[in-house]
């Protein structure tokens, strides 16, 4: 009788235990089947590259196949909102940028909320602008600029890929730092802008660094500054914007791994290792370079670090594309 008790007991244990103790277990044999990461936008692209390629690192970390599944439309917000109604398990996580996950915020009214529901995984690298003119542009450097913008407020021009992209958020802050004034001029995507700018249709652009390097390197355009602390690992000749007479003219294009709101800590750590270890290796290193990416320091890899980071962008950006009053297209 008493053994039948005991065996009664642990089945009703058994019964009473089992979610706690299942999310335990899955999070310590996770993961057992491959893992989905979204990317907000098509294939090929910057933001497509970066994802595979840490993606393909962190398998080998994880032990299973990581498939990249590429969702545009909405500036990403519809690829971004997939992650946050996602089962919170670690199977389905997103990839984003700056963009992403703190502009749409204050341009597109979300069905999600990006401050909360959210996880921070990892910080993979950041992406600096750089400022580029016109080669004909009789400025010199980032003061002549400046200063050639003020006494040509009524007929300056800046390309842009669209409202809200880092382009046209980038030179609006330049503006209110420098106290310019200039027109935007809004093409389909940064490609056509830049070929605007090569053309001499406008005055200036703010880009990433894969984007102006080449045509600053076959003497089409002119650089003036990055927008970064230090300057670029895949081109040192250029100053950054605080050597160059604009302190404080910080813009980056980052980009990070989030997962679903209330996914275990067990697994975003495990998710977070993989990503470390991806970022260590040379061969990652060396092909985020050739993008114009800068691979952050380690003890801005963790979750922790992203959180932090993240809330610090959104202080910094909304405000300043609220009071432009941007609309997302």
């Amino acid at each position: 009788m008493k053994f039948l008790r005991r065996q009664f007991l642990q089945l009703v244990a058994g019964v009473a235990a089992p979610p706690a103790f299942s999310r335990i277990a899955r999070a310590q044999t996770y993961p057992v089947r491959p893992i989905t990461l979204i990317v907000p936008a098509s294939a090929g692209g910057p933001t497509d590259t970066i994802g595979r390629i840490v993606a393909e690192r962190m398998r080998r970390s994880l032990g299973q196949t990581i498939v990249v599944e590429n969702i545009g439309g909405a500036g990403g917000s519809i690829a971004v909102g997939r992650v946050a109604r996602a089962a919170p398990d670690g199977y389905v996580i997103g990839i984003g940028h700056w963009g992403h996950y703190v502009v749409n915020g204050a341009i597109y009214g979300l069905q999600y909320d990006l401050r909360n529901d959210f996880e921070p995984v990892s910080l993979l690298a950041t992406g600096p602008l750089v400022m580029a003119a016109r080669k004909s542009l009789p400025a010199n450097d980032l003061k002549e600029l400046v200063a050639w913008l003020k006494a040509n407020s009524t007929k300056a021009s800046a390309g842009t890929g669209g409202a809200g992209t880092p382009a046209h958020v980038g030179a609006l802050f330049f503006q209110k730092i420098t106290g310019t004034q200039f027109q935007f001029v809004p093409y389909r995507g940064t490609g056509p802008a830049m070929l605007g700018l090569v053309a001499g249709d406008i005055d200036l652009m703010l880009d990433q660094a894969s984007n102006i390097l080449p045509n600053v390197r076959a003497g089409s355009v002119k650089a003036y500054a990055v927008t970064a602390t230090s300057r670029l690992t895949s081109a040192p000749e250029i100053p950054t914007a605080d050597e160059a007479g604009v302190p404080n003219f910080h813009v980056s294009v980052w980009h990070a791994i989030w997962a679903p709101k209330h996914t275990n800590k067990d697994i975003i750590t495990k998710l977070n290792a993989a990503v470390v270890d991806a970022l260590a290796d040379p061969a990652v290193r060396q092909r985020l370079a050739e993008l114009g990416q800068e691979i952050p320091p380690r003890d801005e890899q963790t979750p922790e670090a992203l959180g932090a980071f993240h809330a610090a962008e959104i202080e910094k950006w909304w405000p300043i594309i609220k009071a432009a009053n941007i609309k997302g297209e």
